[in-house]
């Protein structure tokens, strides 16, 4: 679904990724692990063309998309959670969810059915669809998104990625500064989404619980690509465990 090959990616004179190649096919779950400013968040942003790679290719299933705005990058089927949720904090919770699913009724709101009547905008199933997932959101989406907890505004930030109805969901840090039970309800939705077919390439600071999680992972050192191999194969590689696991 997704191939990155030999990508470079800089800010300014600094090249933050030195020529990085991996894969990910349609429904793994795929995480990258590494220490601070080993460029996994650069390797997200690159992907959502946030940041413009300086070389190399972005594949996604079968054409180069480096060149496409971030707004096409939503509209074909990838959507990212930033680490740190970048939630809107002076909009509704219901609001935040609008602005997720915007791009994908933007085309449709005047569509009509042969028989003369309006056919469902993409959000109505999933809308409920991510209330499913976070009831809490429902209870609270006439409340401003900067009054949320923490852990709600993990919740409300997956969600918005979840309006656009992706292909590819890119996580980043999902559990950062969260309470323990918050982040087992997140990886347990991790688990959900991607059990209903949805493809996942997760940053995330507790190599121990991607690694678990993750059908495979790739190892970051320097902006590079340093291993790869199964999720298992990784948590029992002596140098994964003394550099990453604490062992």
């Amino acid at each position: 679904m997704l191939k990155l090959e030999s990508v470079h990616t800089s800010y300014g004179r600094i090249e933050a990724i030195k020529g990085i190649s991996l894969e990910i096919s349609r429904g793994e779950i795929v995480c990258l692990i590494g220490s601070n400013g080993a460029g996994k968040s650069t390797t997200l942003m690159t992907i959502s063309k946030i940041l413009t790679p300086s070389r190399g290719s972005v594949i996604f299933e079968g054409n180069d998309i480096k060149e496409l705005p971030p707004h096409k990058i939503v509209s074909i089927g990838i959507s990212q959670v930033p680490e740190g949720r970048r939630i809107f904090p002076k909009l509704t919770v219901g609001e935040n969810l609008e602005m997720g699913e915007y791009l994908a009724v933007s085309g449709q709101r005047s569509a009509v059915s042969r028989r003369g009547e309006a056919v469902p905008r993409p959000k109505d199933n999933q809308l409920e669809h991510v209330f499913n997932l976070f009831p809490i959101l429902k209870e609270r989406q006439k409340q401003m998104g900067g009054t949320l907890s923490g852990g709600e505004q993990q919740m409300l930030a997956i969600g918005r990625a979840l309006m656009s109805k992706p292909k590819l969901l890119l996580l980043d840090e999902p559990s950062l500064g969260l309470a323990p039970i918050i982040v087992s309800k997140i990886f347990k939705t991790i688990r959900e989404l991607n059990a209903e077919g949805l493809t996942i390439l997760l940053v995330e600071q507790n190599a121990k619980a991607a690694l678990r999680l993750a059908h495979r992972g790739y190892v970051m050192e320097s902006g590079r690509i340093t291993k790869e191999g199964k999720g298992r194969d990784l948590l029992d590689d002596p140098d994964i465990k003394k550099a990453y696991l604490g062992e």
